[in-house]
């Protein structure tokens, strides 16, 4: 199988898969639930899994917008043609689940308006820009990879949470707790709307507006709901006192868990955070090791 195919196939996996840490996370839910409306909805929500990962059938209509983050190693390279294969193998991949067209067609001007309506062919939907990451850094995922590592991570991002997702300075008062807490308070609101509930929220915290869109994507792809440190369980525990519970149901799981990635920091007043509450075919992540 050549790497279009593979990366096509890994596509298909992050629409269709349940990852494991997710699948825990659920069956602990529905058997620590006692409001019996939310009980069967956890239920349901596991059962749509199951299906879709027996048929290979998209876990939701909305099938998601492309990010790509490669994980490389100081003795591996990128060129630009594995670029263009990453882009070319997305497109099959597209056309292969079959996603959703959700392509725009036009210039800028009618892409905004959607004035000329939507590609037919699902792979027409480019990817977001593709983030490299620095197996160096200061965030709170530490990777522990080797000098050969070249990881390939695709998500599929849905229009429902980035609707509901926010980004912005925070005064941080030289207090930890403040920070979390506006984070929080962001998030008690922002569930409230998102409908389907229980979310994954995802948190970063960095310098700049794209430094803490980058760590939250990175908590994503590399968070795991069987290994929540004390931050991300305090941060869970909080936002699930809300009650709203599995698709406004009420009980005891608004959120299976917390990805909480905090990157470098400046000397400043503020710190940058932002927020994206997953709905709950989310996060749909596929990893091609290469």
């Amino acid at each position: 199988m050549g790497i279009l195919e593979d990366i096509s196939k890994t596509i298909v996996d992050a629409s269709t898969t349940l990852s494991q840490d997710k699948f825990h996370a659920l069956k602990r839910a529905i058997h620590m639930e006692d409001n019996e409306n939310a009980k069967w909805t956890l239920k349901q929500i596991l059962k749509n899994y199951e299906v879709a990962q027996d048929i290979k059938f998209p876990l939701c209509d909305d099938t998601g917008i492309p990010h790509v983050i490669i994980e490389i190693g100081e003795d591996r390279e990128i060129s630009g043609k594995l670029i263009n294969l990453i882009h070319e193998g997305i497109e099959l991949g597209l056309n292969n689940l079959p996603a959703r067209p959700m392509a725009v067609i036009g210039d800028e001007v009618q892409r905004i308006e959607q004035s000329e309506g939507l590609f037919e062919r699902p792979g027409m939907l480019r990817p977001a820009s593709i983030l490299i990451d620095n197996v160096n850094d200061e965030s709170t995922y530490k990777r522990d990879i080797s000098s050969d590592t070249l990881n390939i991570h695709f998500l599929l991002e849905g229009g429902g949470p980035e609707i509901r997702a926010k980004t912005l300075s925070v005064y941080h008062k030289r207090s930890f707790d403040n920070v979390i807490n506006t984070a929080c308070e962001w998030l008690e609101e922002s569930l409230k709307m998102l409908g389907c509930t229980p979310s994954i929220p995802s948190i970063g915290i960095g310098r700049t507006h794209y430094e803490a869109t980058s760590l939250l994507l990175k908590s994503i792809a590399y968070g795991n709901l069987d290994n929540q440190n004390e931050h991300e369980q305090k941060i869970t525990q909080r936002l699930n006192k809300t009650g709203i519970g599995p698709m406004g149901f009420g009980g005891k799981t608004t959120v299976l868990g917390t990805y909480l990635n905090i990157g470098n920091q400046r000397a400043s007043g503020v710190r940058i955070v932002s927020i994206r509450p997953s709905c709950f075919v989310e996060p749909r992540v596929a990893t091609l090791k290469l």
